[in-house]
């Protein structure tokens, strides 16, 4: 019976050259001369710094791009609370892994709820769906991308 998994993965060597990029791009930037900004890598997350918070919106955009290249969603981020000491705006950026259990129990309710002739079962941080049909599985990999349910998915282990 085929089956497959879906997950939330990210690869954390992408994220460090996307965060080396932006770091890159910042010293080019004209808006940014001679301002006091960074982006550091302090695995897993990236730590942004800035004098102004319109600045931070900007690293946060850069970030945003350089992730997009390297094919990382941008749902996978998570965004700290800015905080402001001195003249310094700080933002930490996570990235989400794993697939928390309320979202497992909606991502099963959603597959559930389609009619589709499949299992789905969670399964730590992943769920297993199981189907006669490699077709059932191709319909479920589609249900599961036009969900809005803030979190990005990948497809792994699709076996016959």
């Amino acid at each position: 019976m085929p089956s497959m998994d879906i997950v939330s993965e990210i690869d954390m060597e992408e994220v460090r050259n996307a965060t080396d990029n932006t770091a890159r791009e910042l010293d080019t930037r004209f808006d940014f001369r001679g301002a006091n900004a960074s982006v550091e890598w302090k695995k897993p997350t990236v730590v942004l710094k800035a004098e102004a918070d319109f600045q931070l919106t900007q690293l946060v955009t850069m970030l945003r791009g350089q992730l997009a290249k390297r094919s990382i969603d941008a749902k996978a981020l998570t965004l700290s609370k800015v905080e402001h000491s001195g003249k310094t705006f700080t933002q930490t950026v996570t990235f989400q892994e794993g697939i928390e259990q309320p979202v497992a129990k909606k991502v099963v309710k959603l597959i559930k709820d389609s009619k589709l002739k499949v299992q789905a079962a969670i399964q730590g941080e992943q769920v297993r769906v199981t189907g006669k049909k490699r077709d059932d599985l191709q319909s479920v990999m589609k249900l599961v991308r036009e969900a809005e349910l803030e979190q990005s998915f990948q497809f792994n282990n699709f076996r016959d």
